[in-house]
């Protein structure tokens, strides 16, 4: 048995590599046509570019796409309303990727049908593929950029640029954008904490007036923040915010 899936595992891979293949099951023999040079290294090539993409799409992921921000602003959410791990990392990290994938959607079928379709199709080469491909991801990274954070790091990299009309390395755009989405992320989480430390402030007092300082504030204000956030339609607002929050 293993040594049949074995040879089944060895056929796929020369078919995706190599081309054509005949079995003869009569004497056990196997048969593999290959096809002209140049398509099969079109096809090692395709391989190892999908190889490389599958490894590195973690931090393709946290660097180019919504995420960042969205993961960083669900986790301040969770930090303001002092439920330790409620939600817990799993439902956050999930929830961050679906609405990751909301937001980039135009994004990624911009990329996949200028890029990726007429590659697969041969009717354009690996390296017009990858710029077609990067090049909905530029749009949304510049659009969601500030100038400080461009100009900041084309001063350090001393290059004359001009970020209003000239093409942005990739080295460059990506920190600024990283930078840029690090910031918003930070103010709004400030914003979460405000009426929560409220609260957490109201309580406190209430609890100090009526003599019970041995009483944690944090026990008593918990249920009274979930409450709050559910009355408005929390989960909604910041939905609805973050969603709104990307420029395209």
């Amino acid at each position: 048995m293993k040594s049949f899936m074995l040879k089944i595992l060895f056929i796929l891979s020369l078919v995706i590599i190599c081309g054509d293949y005949s079995y003869a099951a009569d004497n056990n023999s196997l048969s593999l046509s290959l096809p002209d040079e140049g398509i099969f290294s079109s096809r090692i090539l395709q391989i190892l570019f999908l190889i490389t993409t599958l490894s590195i799409a973690p931090s393709l992921l946290m660097t180019v796409t919504a995420f960042t921000r969205i993961t960083i602003v669900l986790s301040f959410l969770r930090s303001a309303l002092g439920a330790q791990q409620t939600p817990p990392n799993m439902v956050i990290m999930g929830l961050s990727l679906f609405i990751t994938l909301f937001v980039m959607m135009p994004t990624f079928k911009a990329a996949y049908y200028e890029g990726i379709e007429p590659a697969l199709e041969h009717t354009i080469d690996e390296q017009e593929a990858l710029e077609k491909i990067y090049q909905p991801f530029y749009n949304f990274m510049y659009n969601n950029t500030r100038e400080k954070d461009l100009v900041n790091f084309i001063t350090i990299a001393d290059k004359k640029i001009d970020p209003a009309k000239d093409q942005i390395p990739f080295e460059i755009l990506v920190p600024s954008f990283m930078v840029s989405e690090l910031r918003r992320a930070f103010y709004i989480g400030f914003l979460i904490f405000v009426p929560f430390l409220v609260i957490d402030l109201l309580v406190a007092s209430i609890l100090m007036a009526m003599g019970m300082m041995m009483l944690p504030p944090v026990t008593i204000s918990l249920p009274f923040k979930i409450i709050f956030f559910v009355l408005i339609d929390g989960w909604l607002l910041l939905t609805d915010g973050l969603i709104k929050g990307f420029n395209f």
